[in-house]
């Protein structure tokens, strides 16, 4: 069973931790299933510490500008010189 909803980031898995990017789309959904943004991203900062984490919808496109250029910024060119 995935992990859904407002538990995805108090089950601390592994791709939750470590992932470059914790990417938390569907945030349009949240009011119908009883999750709450603000305890979803309480727990997150908690979880991950300084990691870097989104929130988007990729339906109506918010949060995406802001994914592209952390993605550009913080990974895609790190290593370029």
């Amino acid at each position: 069973m995935w992990p859904k909803g407002k538990k995805i980031p108090r089950k601390n898995g592994p791709g939750l931790v470590q992932a470059d990017i914790l990417i938390i789309n569907k945030i349009d959904l949240a009011p119908y299933v009883g999750a709450s943004l603000a305890v979803m991203e309480d727990d997150t900062k908690i979880v991950r510490g300084n990691r870097p984490y989104i929130l988007t919808n990729c339906k109506t496109g918010e949060g995406i500008d802001a994914l592209v250029d952390m993605i550009e910024k913080d990974f895609l060119f790190t290593h370029a010189k």
